[in-house]
């Protein structure tokens, strides 16, 4: 487990080890996901100690939070996965060629936590295994807007699965969680969870989206180290002409 880096929150990540398989925990409150109907969701695994959730944009790239790239070693992408004892056909094992953090990611306040992935080849694209839209430029998600979160995060303490877990999350004010976290800025964050429901990701689900009307809207990135929400979302709205540029190069 990653040591409190404040007191006020704690990264979304947790350490897991293999052989035999990838070990995990899962999202706060949530409940199994549908077969087959987040296609687009990615299992990162960094190294042989590290694991983030993720997301699928194009059929070669990946996006994560920032935060997770540890240094820890190769990186390997799980897409196609609901449940991971129950090996199947549907996986896709892929291996990141480049991975690039935003130049201006800051790893004390989490300010631009996004990097992304760059496959070492395509995924095949089946029922399975889909990318998912990104919103256009600076557009605004209101209050109340109605999204959801998965991953194979923890819901507490030595509580695990190894299926992908789901749970929705209101999008709130900016004011609460500058309430909540000084170091929120509403320009590159975005507000989610109501402190109401227990309802939230947590350990192991950094880099997974934020989904609202079938678009991703959010990176998971930070939050209470208790897991109360709500949570701290990378604004993607906000990278779209940096993800633009970066794939250009990439490519």
């Amino acid at each position: 487990m990653l040591l409190l880096l404040f007191t006020a929150f704690l990264p979304f990540t947790a350490a897991f080890l293999l052989p035999p398989r990838p070990h995990m925990d899962w999202v706060i409150g949530g409940e199994e996901a549908l077969l087959s109907s987040r296609p687009y969701m990615a299992y990162v695994q960094i190294g042989s100690t590290g694991s983030c959730g993720g997301f699928l944009i194009q059929e070669d790239v990946v996006v994560t939070a920032a935060h997770c790239n540890c240094n820890l070693g190769n990186i390997f992408v799980y897409l196609g996965v609901q449940d991971f004892m129950e090996p199947g056909q549907n996986w896709q094992r892929i291996q990141a060629r480049h991975w690039v953090q935003h130049p201006d990611f800051n790893n004390e306040n989490f300010d631009n936590d996004i990097m992304l992935l760059k496959l070492w080849r395509s995924a095949e694209l089946t029922e399975w295994v889909m990318p998912i839209p990104l919103p256009e430029a600076d557009h605004h998600v209101s209050p109340g807007s109605e999204c959801s979160v998965a991953g194979w995060g923890q819901t507490g303490v030595n509580t695990t699965t190894d299926r992908l877990q789901e749970a929705e999350q209101e999008v709130m004010s900016d004011g609460l969680c500058r309430e909540r976290y000084r170091h929120y800025d509403p320009t590159t964050m975005l507000c989610a969870g109501s402190p109401h429901v227990n309802k939230s990701p947590f350990h192991g689900d950094s880099g997974g989206p934020l989904v609202c009307d079938g678009v991703v809207q959010g990176i998971i990135s930070n939050g209470n180290p208790d897991g109360r929400p709500p949570s701290i979302y990378t604004r993607i709205s906000k990278f779209i002409p940096w993800i633009s540029e970066t794939l250009q190069k990439l490519s």
